[in-house]
């Protein structure tokens, strides 16, 4: 939001103090100025702040809100005289209006106002108006739009205009009756000349039976008005946030006015917006006739009253002191500052100085987000500077001791970066498309209207999102929450902690002959083994069964996916490689490979962990052989791992596959394995002719039991 300094200045004397000090007060007080913007606005040198407001301050989106904020932050008054408008003749009857008459009933919204507007003679804006659009960044149009415009600058409030001369036309009766209506699938409004389908949870505004428009959002054209305008009808609303943002994203449709009811506005100055803009329109119009049409009924706003006491306040805040030696040096905020705080913020309160409490009572612009005492505190922390406060580290009696929950958690991540791994934060909020997914009632954005139930569609989009980037192929995990329906009862949700990662495309060695890195494809069976040593070094041992798990069938490969298992039998997790259809739609290479683990389950099995026995070392050295053997590729390196340990003797003592080799010249129903044999004995040292003659028994037992071809 754009705020020019000269109109700030005409509510809030700011000549006096220096751009760089206001800027700083601004964004201690939670008012980021993006950018300080100087331009030559009418031969006059214009300086603009371009400020962001957090969400939850709605009061702020206006000059005038701003405005107050700037006085209180520099402890000055606010000059009303410009806005307060009270000498306006109809002020007295608005009021009485708002609270005795009630032509509509509504629970949409909190208020809904239209005033009929005729006798518009001249409907050009005047040189001080264009200008402070321009300041605005908003380009005049020398129109009704301006007006429009500039009050929703000036009051943060938007109004609506319509032609109350076509409306007339349209209906058949000049007596139109208005009324909040939701859609039906039959109607449609007309808007930048496309005709949009209203559906059935989209609120109307309805002249008879003519829709003027979708409640908060956007106008139907057949009624907007133009140069030629000569009558209006205004319709001031203060509409429901969750009912603007739930169908913003039904209609996949956000303009500027629904951007301002999303922040949730309150009606505490509403009233006098609309006397401002009658003011505004009839400056040039002095025989302006108006007249309020219709009025919905409207709840009181209900007065707060917070407690505050000065010890919660110290106990936050801490002491002001910059210096503290001792504890008996430190200082707090006294009564009179904490009160001179509140008479800032227009927080009026009753203070009891016996036991130093203040009953405060919360004005109605701030009704939104004041709601607890921690609020008002803040508020008063904001405008003291938490700058201003010091620094105190608690004394720490007592170090805390790891839980078996962080310690697995270290163990497996210090693995996991040592295999090069990247440890990555993805968002828990999702679009997943996955059966039974948990959806949420009220999302801000259609891309984040769901829990997600696994973690690897987001690892896949990161990948995707660097390959694009022109980075190379990332390898990385994640811990996170996911969130399952339970199978009993679909209304219960059980959620559980998971770790998952992702890695793959190609694998890099350094040749020590050569001095040249060789880069080459990681296949299924390498990047199996590459998970398994991961868990080997946490001392769980696993074990594999291919399976097509049906959760997992759009994303891990139907012929390449393991479910993994404890030794004990315990299913924790998932391995497999990236499903092609999926690799192909985001543009991935196919030979990615994915895991997703219980990691809850993890953690229970490693504390049922034992102690490892310890062994003396063999004296005795090693000998270690190599064996290669074109083999089946429909038999599992766990059948032949079984059998070379049946037949090694008590001597092999180690079997590892080095190495898996296919090629269209050994035939596609083979493969080529290379396993290295580790023997050794206790008590002596062994004869190579006593090597020999065991590897010759596991040749034979081989070539029998599953046909191989023994390669030289």
């Amino acid at each position: 939001m754009r705020i020019s300094l000269n109109w700030v200045n005409e509510l809030v004397d700011i000549q006096d103090v220096e751009l760089d000090n206001l800027v700083e007060k601004l964004t201690l007080g939670g008012f980021e100025v993006e950018e300080i913007i100087k331009l030559n606005i009418f031969d006059k040198q214009q300086i603009i702040l371009d400020i962001s407001a957090t969400a939850n301050r709605a009061d702020s989106l206006s000059t005038y809100g701003i405005g107050l904020e700037i006085a209180a932050l520099l402890n000055k008054t606010i000059q009303k005289s410009s806005y307060n408008i009270c000498r306006f003749e109809p002020k007295q009857i608005l009021d009485n209006l708002l609270e005795t008459k009630t032509t509509i009933s509504n629970n949409k919204l909190s208020v809904f106002s239209t005033l009929t507007i005729e006798n518009l003679t001249n409907i050009t804006s005047p040189g001080w108006l264009k200008e402070k659009l321009i300041t605005a960044d908003i380009v005049p149009t020398n129109d009704l739009l301006d007006y429009q415009n500039y009050i929703l600058l000036e009051t943060g409030y938007p109004f609506e205009f319509y032609d109350l001369t076509k409306i007339r036309n349209q209906c058949e009766n000049s007596n139109f009756q208005l009324s909040l209506e939701t859609g039906n699938s039959d109607e449609t409004i007309l808007v930048n000349n496309k005709n949009i389908r209203v559906g059935s949870d989209i609120l109307t505004i309805k002249a008879d039976d003519q829709i003027l428009s979708i409640g908060g959002i956007v106008n139907n054209d057949q009624y907007n008005v133009t140069s030629s305008t000569s009558c209006l009808l205004i319709e001031g609303s203060i509409f429901n946030s969750k009912k603007i943002r739930q169908m913003s994203r039904e209609l996949g449709m956000r303009t500027e006015r629904s951007a301002r009811y999303e922040k949730d506005l309150v009606i505490s100055d509403f009233s006098d917006a609309i006397l401002r803009l009658l003011l505004l329109l009839k400056t040039n119009n002095p025989n302006l006739s108006y007249s309020f049409h219709t009025i919905s009924n409207t709840k009181a706003i209900d007065t707060l009253e917070i407690c505050l006491t000065a010890k919660n306040i110290n106990k936050i805040l801490g002491p002001i002191t910059s210096h503290i030696s001792d504890e008996s040096d430190l200082l707090y905020l006294n009564s009179t500052q904490i009160s001179e705080y509140l008479n800032r913020l227009n927080f009026s309160f009753v203070h009891n100085s016996e036991n130093r409490t203040w009953l405060v009572k919360v004005p109605k612009s701030r009704i939104n987000d004041i709601t607890r005492e921690i609020d008002v505190i803040e508020e008063i922390g904001r405008l003291h500077g938490f700058n201003n406060f010091s620094t105190c580290l608690p004394n720490v009696l007592k170090v805390g001791k790891e839980d078996l929950s962080y310690r697995v958690r270290k163990k497996l991540t210090t693995n996991l970066l040592n295999e090069g791994f990247t440890e990555l934060c993805q968002y828990s909020l999702t679009t997943d498309e996955i059966p039974n997914s948990i959806s949420i009632i009220n999302p801000l954005f259609t891309e984040c209207s769901g829990l997600r139930q696994t973690l690897l569609p987001s690892l896949l989009k990161t990948i995707n999102s660097n390959l694009k980037n022109t980075n190379k192929t990332l390898t990385g995990f994640e811990y996170g929450h996911i969130f399952k329906k339970d199978n009993d009862n679909l209304n219960n949700y059980q959620e559980i902690e998971y770790v998952s990662g992702v890695f793959g495309d190609e694998t890099r060695t350094e040749n020590w002959a050569t001095n040249q890195e060789q880069v080459s494809s990681l296949n299924w069976f390498s990047a199996k083994g590459k998970l398994e040593g991961i868990f080997k070094r946490l001392n769980l041992l696993i074990e594999w069964k291919l399976t097509n798990p049906k959760f997992y069938k759009t994303i891990l490969h139907p012929y390449r996916t393991a479910t993994l298992y404890f030794r004990n039998g315990v299913e924790f997790g998932y391995f497999g490689q990236v499903h092609p259809i999926l690799a192909n739609k985001l543009g991935l290479p196919e030979n990615i490979y994915l895991f997703e683990c219980n990691f809850e389950l993890i953690r229970n099995q490693f504390k049922l962990n034992k102690l490892s026995n310890y062994t003396n070392y063999s004296s005795y050295p090693k000998i270690v052989k190599d064996l290669s053997f074109l083999v089946d590729k429909t038999i599992s390196f766990d059948q032949i791992q079984e059998n070379v340990f049946r037949s090694g003797t008590e001597f092999l003592v180690n079997v590892e596959l080095v190495d898996v080799y296919e090629d269209k010249q050994i035939t596609e129903n083979l493969t080529s394995l290379c396993i290295q044999l580790t023997f050794q004995a206790s008590n002596k040292t062994l004869l190579t002719k006593e090597v020999e003659h065991i590897i010759h028994n596991i040749q034979t037992q081989l070539i029998q039991n599953f046909n191989v071809t023994i390669r030289v």
